[in-house]
């Protein structure tokens, strides 16, 4: 089968310049060759970028925590649906349905969890199950009760790449030249480009360059579709549409990644690293509100996980009885999550529909002992497993002692 770089080159040469848009939607998706259709490992120590839930489990049981919340304000439903977008291997359904049971919680008999990732078969368990293949339709039925969740998918969504010249609004085409990619600036190819930018009030500035994610208000008309009631829990990196598109900015986000090597030239390596830009959450708060989905709070992940109770865990760590190397390993794991340079400055956005007005867990400064979870008992800290990335190795091998690598395990 030619490579998708191939194939993008026989499309330009049949059809003429594309949107950057439709370079990309090939690049990452076409059918088995694209970045996330071929294959390819592309989280964890062999890939090329680490996330939330493979750093430590303690992100999942922290979400399983807020979940629980969720599923007290609707009024404990007999039927609570997770829906997970973008699952990828399925790391954090696995670690969410693995600590659930110690929160003590009835939600365990209530939860049926959806895991969706595209260019795969949907998945859908019930506590104690098996993930069994199910036609999506049927996965995510209409009138669900429960939380939507992605975490890093709408980064990954085609964005089309727009310039300010001569204070007229131009779009990037990508076209083929003495056999290069290269990109040539014309009017745009839609007019929602414009709209995007003059419903959130952006004037961009003079001979700016950025990007325009126009998938966010279709995904969003598909979350709000299926959910009846409850809530969106939406986890990137990324700004309000006044910093996104700030001076500061000016030359956009859009970035790659090849073996935990950033770049920025989406021409190289394509199929084999990722692209990526940071997400508009004034995008993604606009097209809910226009579905009926009330924005309930935009965060920062380090906050977010503060809030939950993420400090009770660190302390509670020391007492696990781990050896040193372990304990540190741990420790270096969790503090990542909250790291504001790092993964810890990503946004979490919350969105509800037909939820009452209690606050929630995670966007409430409070004392966690005050929580019902945790007034149940103390809660456990869940530890490092071999299918999370390894960071303390990675960075000090010199304390570890030489390991064979199972690919299957990242």
């Amino acid at each position: 089968m030619a490579g998708v770089e191939d194939v993008i080159r026989e499309h330009i040469s049949r059809e003429g310049r594309i949107t950057f848009a439709d370079f990309m939607e090939m690049a990452l998706y076409y059918p088995g060759v694209g970045y996330y259709t071929s294959g390819r490992e592309r989280v964890g120590a062999e890939g090329d970028f680490y996330t939330s839930p493979a750093t430590h489990p303690v992100f999942a049981a922290l979400i399983a925590l807020q979940i629980e919340q969720m599923w007290q304000v609707l009024g404990r439903p007999p039927d609570f649906n997770v829906v997970e977008m973008g699952a990828g291997k399925g790391l954090l359904a696995k670690d969410i349905l693995a600590y659930l049971p110690s929160l003590r919680s009835e939600l365990v008999h209530s939860l049926t969890y959806v895991s969706l990732e595209r260019a795969k078969p949907a998945l859908r368990a019930r506590q104690g199950e098996a993930f069994e293949p199910v036609p999506e339709a049927e996965a995510t039925p209409g009138g669900a009760v429960g939380c939507f969740l992605s975490n890093e998918l709408l980064d990954a969504l085609p964005v089309h790449r727009v310039a300010m010249r001569r204070g007229r609004l131009r779009e990037a085409y990508v076209t083929l030249r003495d056999g290069r990619f290269t990109e040539v600036l014309d009017r745009p190819s839609t007019p929602l480009l414009g709209q995007r930018l003059a419903v959130e009030g952006i004037k961009l500035p003079e001979g700016c360059i950025t990007e325009v994610n126009l998938g966010i208000s279709p995904w969003m008309d598909g979350v709000a579709a299926k959910l009846e009631r409850g809530f969106v829990l939406t986890i990137d990196y990324g700004y309000p549409a006044e910093e996104l598109y700030s001076l500061e900015r000016s030359s956009g986000t859009l970035v790659t990644y090849y073996r935990h090597t950033y770049g920025q030239d989406p021409y190289i390596r394509i199929g084999s690293q990722d692209i990526t830009t940071h997400v508009d959450f004034t995008a993604a708060m606009m097209a809910g509100a226009k579905r009926g989905l009330s924005t309930l709070g935009l965060t920062t992940q380090r906050q977010f996980l503060l809030n939950l109770g993420f400090n009770r865990f660190m302390d509670a760590l020391a007492g696990k009885g781990l050896d040193y190397t372990e304990y540190l390993a741990n420790r270096m794991a969790m503090q990542e999550l909250v790291r504001p340079e790092g993964i810890g400055g990503f946004k979490i956005l919350v969105q509800g529909t037909g939820v009452a007005a209690a606050p929630l867990y995670a966007l409430t400064p409070a004392d966690p002992q005050d929580f019902l979870p945790f007034k149940n008992g103390d809660l456990p800290v869940p530890l490092l497993k071999p299918e999370h990335i390894p960071l303390m190795r990675a960075k000090y091998p010199q304390y570890f002692p030489p390991m064979d690598f199972d690919s299957s395990d990242m």
